[in-house]
């Protein structure tokens, strides 16, 4: 590559910020700031500036590993290839293709899990197939779907939130997850708007806020049916907007009147007078937005209560109007587009319904097969995770480390040793990679082109910087090669470009349609936003995208957002005699998801080296602990050792810890399975344990 400045896209969040790299002549990459991308204006987090780190090939993987007497060894490109392929067809020549899994991630581009899904359903003729979006956001594409009719993380562009009069974030310490996104909030707080903070601890973003409310975890269903009673009670409904654009709204009426205020404040532990000042707050201004992120969605009621939050902004009219509406801040960088394009169990390119005959003739005929071919929906994540060595003998996974983020993951972890075969295409030995039969060292972001779409809905594209070390291939080239030793010639291409072309066809009229998006106008605009379909057969397709969604109609049959009664139910687990406490977890500022690749940056270490368990003095008291003292977190599925951490900013009856890392301190040792019904999200963010002090020092 050229030692010239390429304008590309930060590997982590869904922000996907914008960053100018350029090749140094010590081979190293320096990154610069790209100021005219509007999410970030270029500003970055630590883990952004240093993401270069990772490209360094003392902490990546560069030879393919093959395991040898128990060992992983380094072998060749073809010895590595040629095990998996034979490892998958012995697989499904024994048990038939449903025992050949394959798990994908929220961070491939859409060229990748548009490949990965496709090579599930063509090569290997499985139905198994999910990925870890199955974790972020799930829920709440579940319940954007109910109400609206669509799924896309937000409806509306970032560049809208300081121009709204309220914004109520529920469950979401951007500060620490996306910190180049708080300045918007800050300037809705200059510009006369107010922000509502819903978080069991006071964080750096609750620290922000004009209201902060603290509800127990596990409860933020309670508390958005609570503040709807009141907007009824306080005759604060439009009813015009209610009339002329929603249905189903005198069910959900009734359901919220039955969460009178004092009900509510005994369950949430949220007073009744901060209730009252919330509805005032949301209800006042012209405009108003509720945001939510993984908090109240990795609930197993987490769809039904992000419902319960949308049914809040219809009855207010705050849906499908300027500066106004529900939106989700989509996790893993590509979480939006890696749902949309083929790698979920239930659904194909373009955002389409795998149980749809007309969506399956229209994909089969893009990809040249018999739609009859094609088989039906399989497990979502934690259940393909669980079904791995019985029903599931053989596995390739990519861009994921279910060892560390899984929920139960001890549980989880054996299930993975248990399997006949495990392949794993990844950057760095994860802790899942370290366990497989065949581990595979692929491209990353700053060494490939390909794109991303982030949390608004914008579609961008990620462009190589800089050449892969000498015995490193893309993903896409690796499916490639699989698929020809498995028998299909044809159809998977390794241009990123040609990929993209062909996802453009698959994703043609369904709901997340890519068809009228090129790489020339991404460049050229800045990102387009879906849906964009073609302009029929003109040369280039000249809709413009679709920033801000609903404004006309909602995307159900009749254009109107339906209202989704819904009642309060407890967690999957609550506090007993055995296991007192509560337990929520979730990220902090310098390390990212399961730690993988942050935790292999030396300046990130140094700023979090390590798990914590964050109490409040109170419960520290009773226990004797001290700052620093280890303490062991025990629950129904295990026990995580880690050093506490006491502060006011967490409730009494709660106990944080991160998830990044792996070994005794791993937190999702302690994480409930049980799922949400619809969504199938595992409840992470809430489950019984208790705290013990424990012997020694770390």
């Amino acid at each position: 590559m050229q030692n010239t400045a390429t304008p590309t896209h930060c590997p982590y969040c869904a922000l996907q910020c914008g960053m100018n790299l350029t090749p140094a002549p010590d081979g190293t990459v320096e990154l610069s700031e790209r100021a005219d991308f509007p999410v970030n204006r270029g500003a970055l987090c630590g883990k952004g500036r240093t993401a270069p780190a990772v490209l360094s090939s003392r902490v990546r993987l560069t030879s393919p590993l093959v395991r040898s007497e128990g060992t992983l060894v380094p072998a060749s490109w073809e010895e590595a290839l040629d095990r998996i392929a034979e490892g998958l067809s012995r697989t499904r020549a024994e048990h038939g293709p449903d025992a050949c899994g394959v798990f994908g991630g929220g961070g491939l581009t859409n060229e990748k899990a548009y490949t990965l899904g496709k090579f599930a359903r063509v090569v290997l003729g499985t139905s198994q197939i999910d990925y870890n979006g199955r974790f972020c956001m799930s829920s709440a594409a579940a319940a954007g779907i109910k109400a609206f009719g669509l799924d896309r993380g937000l409806p509306f562009p970032l560049e809208d939130i300081p121009k709204t009069g309220c914004v109520i974030l529920v469950g979401s310490n951007l500060a620490e997850t996306m910190p180049p996104s708080l300045r918007f909030f800050h300037e809705l707080r200059e510009n006369g708007g107010t922000l509502i903070v819903v978080d069991p601890r006071r964080t750096k973003t609750a620290e922000q806020a004009d209201l902060h409310l603290a509800p127990r975890p596990g409860t933020d269903l309670a508390l958005a049916l609570g503040l709807l009673h009141l907007v009824v009670a306080e005759g604060r409904t439009d009813e015009e907007y209610i009339r002329e654009r929603t249905t189903g709204w005198e069910e959900a009426r009734a359901e919220a009147l039955a969460h009178w205020p004092e009900y509510v404040e005994r369950i949430t532990g949220v007073s009744v007078p901060e209730l009252r000042e919330a509805v005032r707050m949301f209800c006042e201004p012209e405009a108003a937005m509720v945001l939510t992120a993984r908090g109240p969605e990795q609930q197993s009621k987490g769809t039904d209560t992000v419902g319960a939050w949308i049914n809040l902004c219809l009855a207010t009219g705050r849906a499908g109007r300027p500066l106004s509406g529900y939106g989700c801040l989509t996790g893993q960088g590509n979480g939006q587009g890696g749902r949309e394009h083929g790698q979920k169990a239930d659904q194909l390119p373009g955002y389409r319904k795998l149980t749809d005959p007309e969506a399956r003739r229209h994909v089969a005929e893009v990809w040249g097969v018999d739609p009859d071919s094609l088989p039906g929906p399989g497990r979502s994540a934690y259940e393909l995770l669980d079904a791995l060595g019985t029903d599931i003998r053989a596995l390739l996974l990519m861009a994921s480390n279910p060892v560390v983020s899984a929920p139960r993951a001890a549980h989880v972890e054996e299930r993975i040793k248990s399997l006949d075969f495990l392949a794993v295409c990844d950057v760095v030995l994860s802790e899942t990679a370290a366990l497989a039969d065949v581990v595979l060292p692929v491209t990353q972001w700053a060494e490939e082109t390909g794109t991303t779409t982030n949390l608004e809905g914008r579609v961008l594209l990620r462009r190589q910087a800089i050449t892969p070390p000498e015995g490193i291939r893309s993903d896409l080239e690796v499916m490639h090669e699989l698929a020809g030793r498995l028998g299909v010639e044809k159809g998977f291409p390794t241009d990123p470009e040609e990929v993209f072309e062909e996802l453009r066809r698959a994703s043609a009229g369904g709901p997340a349609d890519y068809s009228g998006i090129t790489y020339r106008r991404i460049v050229e605009e800045n990102g387009v936003f879906w849906p964009c379909p073609a302009d029929g057969d003109a040369p280039e397709p000249a809709h413009p995208g679709t920033p801000r969604l609903f404004h006309d109609r909602f995307a159900t049959e009749d254009g109107r957002a339906r209202f989704v009664p819904v009642a309060h139910r407890a967690a999957a687990e609550v506090p007993d005699e055995e296991y007192p406490v509560l337990l929520t977890t979730g990220r902090v500022v310098s390390q990212y998801q399961s730690g993988a690749q942050t935790r292999r940056v030396d300046e990130l270490n140094a700023a979090a080296p390590g798990p914590f368990v964050e109490l409040h003095p109170r419960l520290a008291a009773r226990l004797g602990a001290a700052e620093g003292d280890p303490l062991a977190v025990v629950s129904r599925r295990g026990r995580a050792v880690a050093p506490a951490r006491i502060t006011t900013a967490i409730r009494p009856d709660t106990v944080f810890m991160p998830f990044h890392w792996p070994g005794e301190g791993r937190a999702n040792t302690l994480t409930n399975p049980a799922l949400d019904p619809t969504s199938r999200m595992p409840e992470f963010k809430v489950c019984a344990v208790r705290v013990e002090t424990v012997e020694g020092s770390l």
